[in-house]
């Protein structure tokens, strides 16, 4: 009985550290990538914003995904806050949910971010 649950902590192990690699690949696939689920209006609102600066993002709806649920695990674990959806990676960075978003767009620093990371041509 113990062997088996130790087989069980392991198995899930490996998926955590499964999901955080290919959310590290998806991130480095694409300047501006968000992780989103479908029907997230504060994640259609990040992809607005994005679109509205010129920089499309590439989104991948964890929802959609065969494993979306370990993806968002590994998500919540690099985000200083819930929820996991939006998230938004710049430049292969975390910038971090909605608010941390629009926190560098008030700013003035989510314009430089986007231009270094390649995601604006001008």
């Amino acid at each position: 009985m113990q062997r088996e649950g130790r087989r069980d902590c392991w198995e899930e192990e490996i998926k955590e550290k499964t999901a955080v690699e290919r959310v590290r690949k998806l991130v480095e696939e694409d300047a501006v990538v968000l992780f989103s689920k479908s029907g997230c209006c504060i994640s259609v609102a990040a992809k607005a914003l994005l679109s509205t600066l010129g920089a499309h993002p590439t989104v991948h709806q964890l929802d959609k995904e065969d494993d979306g649920e370990e993806m968002e695990g590994a998500l919540l674990t690099m985000l200083a806050d819930p929820p996991a959806v939006p998230a938004v990676f710049i430049g292969r960075k975390l910038v971090g949910g909605m608010e941390q978003l629009m926190s560098c767009h008030i700013t003035g620093s989510l314009l430089p971010l986007l231009k270094e990371a390649g995601a604006l041509w001008f």
